[in-house]
């Protein structure tokens, strides 16, 4: 739309602690595996190239099987969430060890 100008919570101040590193790779997995359940249920497949036609796409795939770049960009999707929680005052804390 022209004229539409991103406003993201600024985030740039907030530091993840390292105890949320764990969680941020359990979400970046999440990530991935929510993007792949839709793309599956709209009739997406595996394909060595991503085919908007035939409805393929390469990272039809296991997390642990995507490229580290794709990998990376699901953890910045979730590492940009928990950053925005935490700008916005919450807190994030583990009820069980």
């Amino acid at each position: 739309m022209p004229g539409y100008t991103p406003r993201p919570i600024d985030t740039s101040n907030v530091a993840l602690p390292p105890e949320l590193d764990a969680l941020l790779e359990y979400l970046a997995q999440n990530v991935h595996e929510v993007w792949a359940s839709r793309r599956l249920a709209e009739g997406w497949r595996y394909g060595p190239d991503r085919n908007d036609t035939r409805k393929e796409h390469p990272c039809l795939v296991p997390y642990d099987q995507l490229s580290e770049s794709e990998r990376e960009y699901d953890r910045t999707t979730a590492r940009e969430t928990l950053r925005a929680i935490l700008a916005l005052g919450f807190r994030i804390e583990r009820e069980w060890s």
